[in-house]
């Protein structure tokens, strides 16, 4: 199931989200108001962060008391003792990628972030991720699909960085409506198949994310069309190494 062209465009102008909007309607709105209505087969890419603040999952610095290992972190890395005790409370483990950081995080989810994926806001606050990142993707995919009528796929994408090297890149942490894995096949000499898996949702993150607003844009929302892949709600829990357990 190979992609041989795509297209992609943002939903702009998008509206500024506050804790408690109704994101899907929002990305109806402003998709039918630049006259780019969904298609079956779209991926529908949403960076975290605005579905973190639609969620409303922020943390006031004021409420966060720093322990004296966020404290000796903070002091390596110069980020504030605050932002570091939620990295800490967030994640399960964690490494600096130099001497001075950045901080590479477990978070609880399964992912291993730069920061446990925290967004600052301002000095005095700072956004976490979504609760359950798969299960907003759902939610969100639901809701296009029954506002547009076209059966379309949901990819959260969230800006970071690697511990390899400078920069940031962007990567999937939620999915539905799309395997997050593709598998293709390989005959080796001697009549082996060698199986070759593709974290295809991260890929579809990273063609979204040359468009996407998470560094400043400020679109945080894009559409990519004529991409082929197997719809599936696995989500992206369902190829990580370290997956925390679904409650019943």
């Amino acid at each position: 199931m190979n992609t041989s062209a795509f297209t992609a465009f943002a939903a702009e102008p998008f509206p500024t989200i506050r804790p408690g909007d109704d994101l899907a309607t929002a990305i109806t709105t402003t998709l039918t108001g630049q006259g780019a209505g969904l298609r079956d087969g779209d991926i529908v890419v949403i960076a975290s962060k605005v579905v973190s603040i639609a969620e409303d999952r922020h943390r006031d610095l004021s409420t966060v008391t720093p322990g004296p290992q966020a404290r000796e972190l903070a002091a390596r890395t110069g980020k504030p003792a605050g932002i570091v005790q939620l990295i800490l409370d967030e994640s399960s483990d964690h490494f600096l990628a130099t001497e001075r950081g950045p901080i590479i995080a477990r978070h609880h989810l399964g992912y291993q972030l730069t920061s446990a994926g925290i967004d600052r806001d301002g000095p005095d606050g700072a956004w976490l991720l979504p609760e359950d990142p798969d299960a907003s993707a759902r939610r969100l995919r639901d809701a296009l699909t029954t506002s547009s009528g076209a059966t379309v796929a949901v990819v959260i994408a969230d800006s970071d960085g690697r511990a390899d090297r400078r920069g940031a890149t962007v990567i999937s942490i939620g999915a539905a409506g799309i395997t997050p894995l593709r598998v293709s096949e390989r005959t080796e000499p001697g009549g082996r198949t060698r199986h070759q898996e593709e974290t295809l949702t991260d890929l579809v993150a990273a063609a979204a994310g040359l468009i996407l607003g998470q560094r400043g844009r400020g679109a945080p929302v894009a559409v990519l069309r004529g991409i082929t892949y197997q719809p599936g709600d696995e989500g992206v829990a369902a190829m990580l190494h370290h997956a925390p357990k679904r409650q019943p």
